[in-house]
């Protein structure tokens, strides 16, 4: 897929699936094969394969491999598939080749693992990454990949650079961002779906959903109520079915992907265990997040 036909594509709601681990830790493609093929049941508009929340950095290369071409082979064209890549430059262009002749239409750049990079380091990074395929990049801004306006700028020399995606959840540098760079990217929100009022106030209408592995009806409508102005509604559901998951999810690190692990187990798909350094949800906080999962029983399938 062109890079100019992918930006096309992006309205609406990317699904960041889980990667499934069985009891052993080793992975569960049977099980993953199974949920893409409940959550491609919606109108999702991309699938993010071997993401943050599909523990991308807890994956062996030749695993990596296999959770694009399995995303590939499951979507079989319906969707755009977009791999996550990063660790550092060799690991991330090598990745993003071999995602690229599995099949994928778009490559997600992870900050390196090196934190605080300078600049011009960062640019060189990101630039060897496209450089890499013929595939529309997409930027993932989070953790120490925190840029200035400016800088976001100078990313933009990158041509085939076509989507930013939002990990800090500063509306403000966010709001300055996209003022000073304006149509040149497609912006996302991409801090999580207990962000979708504030960054649809600002003009955004795509955004990438962790809720969607479990229940992507309800990811859809929270799209729907926020592009479309229905703020008392949006507000209820938010106060309801979102921001106590995320309340639990800040409890303890890597619980943005334990969380949704335990909820998929619970609705009858295939989460397993985290890798570690994650930790599992602990069995009292499960029946907290079995309570949230009843209010999502009318947007289960």
């Amino acid at each position: 897929m062109e890079p100019t036909e992918l930006r096309g594509k992006l309205s609406g709601v990317i699904a960041f699936p889980i990667t499934p681990f069985k009891s052993d830790l080793s992975l569960d493609v049977e099980g993953l094969q199974e949920n893409l093929a409940k959550l491609l049941a919606h109108p999702i508009c991309a699938v993010v394969a071997a993401g943050g929340t599909g523990e991308m950095y807890s994956l062996t290369p030749a695993e990596h491999l296999e959770v694009i071409q399995t995303t590939v082979q499951a979507t079989q064209g319906r969707v755009p598939v977009i791999a996550g890549v990063g660790f550092n430059q060799q690991l991330a262009t090598e990745n993003a080749r071999a995602a690229a002749d599995a099949g994928a239409d778009g490559i997600l750049a992870f900050p390196p693992y090196y934190p605080q990079a300078d600049d011009e380091g960062m640019l060189a990074y990101y630039r060897a990454i496209a450089d890499a395929t013929r595939l529309g990049l997409f930027i993932y801004s989070r953790d120490w990949a925190n840029f200035s306006p400016a800088m976001v700028e100078r990313l933009t020399s990158i041509p085939k650079l076509i989507a930013w995606k939002d990990g800090q959840g500063d509306i403000r540098r966010y709001q300055a961002i996209i003022n000073r760079v304006g149509d040149r990217l497609h912006w996302i929100g991409g801090a999580g779906d207990d962000m979708v009022p504030a960054y649809y106030s600002i003009g955004i209408r795509t955004y990438t959903s962790s809720i969607a592995t479990v229940a992507p009806r309800l990811s859809l409508r929270l799209h729907e109520l926020a592009a479309n102005g229905c703020y008392d509604e949006l507000t209820s559901l938010m106060k309801t079915s979102v921001i106590p998951l995320y309340a639990i999810r800040a409890r303890r690190k890597g619980y943005e992907v334990s969380t949704m692990k335990a909820l998929m187990d619970m609705a009858g798909l295939h989460g397993g265990p985290v890798r570690p350094p994650l930790v599992d949800v602990a069995a009292a906080e499960k029946e907290e997040l079995g309570s949230i999962l009843e209010t999502w029983k009318p947007f289960l399938d």
